[in-house]
């Protein structure tokens, strides 16, 4: 994974888990999306998440759309 404060550019599945987003990367591993607002027309499907990460694991979601 990446160190804080990276920005990142990914693409996968995003699922919901456990009351979380989380995106499932098309390159492995995985990150817990923190979202400003809830992308549910998106859920269980592939996008394009863009942002910064802020915990190990963990990114801080500038947007999330369709792949």
């Amino acid at each position: 994974m990446s160190s804080i404060g990276t920005p990142i550019d990914e693409t996968g599945l995003l699922v919901r888990e456990h009351g979380a987003f989380v995106l499932q990367c098309d390159r492995g591993g995985r990150y817990v999306l923190e979202l400003p607002r809830v992308p549910v027309d998106h859920v269980q499907k592939r996008v394009r998440v863009q942002g910064v990460v802020c915990a190990e694991g963990r990114v801080e979601a500038e947007g999330v759309s369709a792949a």
